[in-house]
């Protein structure tokens, strides 16, 4: 049973064929639908993007998350663990996004937070990567913001929905950086005002 991950201000909840329209909704706020360097769920793919979602879960190698916001119940995005490998004790954070009006503001911190101590204080991970788009400046910044280290670029390494061969770049932070980082990012929430 996938757990439910909370916070101050947003909560994890296991992602479900139900959320369709609430996820639509979310993208709807800015239209993300139209990005190039990351896939969010439109009308005409938000139901494949729930089955891959919640099959990888039946599978054991995905944990997909919808963001909800605490005080209102509206989700406002998604995120997952997914290339879980308990052998190894890795797995990689990703396929997230957040409504237009919720980015740059407290969502990011505390969902990715909330994750990595997850995956570091009650998964036991040794190390939890990241992978963004080489030409999505604006995740790499926010990656490098949580205290991840760049570890290079993987060339070609997927095939996204216009066809274009995207080159990716690989962060990751391993467990002895973790005390840091954890620290690092509850600073940086202690400095929002979250509805408490």
């Amino acid at each position: 049973m996938q757990t439910t991950l909370e916070g101050r201000g947003i909560v994890l909840r296991p992602l479900q064929y139900a959320d369709a329209d609430a996820l639509l909704q979310a993208a709807a706020d800015g239209e993300l639908w139209n990005l190039t360097v990351t896939v969010v769920p439109s009308a005409l793919t938000v139901d494949g993007y729930l089955k891959k979602a919640l099959d990888g879960r039946d599978a054991g190698t995905v944990m997909p998350f919808a963001i909800v916001l605490k005080a209102t119940g509206q989700v406002i995005g998604s995120t997952r663990f997914w290339k879980i490998d308990p052998l190894n004790r890795k797995l990689e954070i990703g396929s997230s996004w957040i409504a237009a009006s919720w980015q740059k503001t407290f969502v990011n911190t505390e969902a990715k937070y909330l994750m990595l101590r997850h995956a570091f204080d009650v998964l036991g991970c040794v190390r939890v990567q990241f992978t963004t788009d080489e030409n999505n400046q604006k995740s790499r910044n926010a990656i490098l913001r949580l205290g991840a280290q760049q570890e290079g670029i993987v060339r070609h390494e997927r095939i996204m929905p216009d066809g274009r061969k995207r080159n990716s770049v690989r962060f990751s932070i391993i467990d002895d950086e973790w005390p840091q980082v954890r620290l690092n990012l509850e600073k940086r929430l202690a400095g929002y005002a979250i509805g408490d």
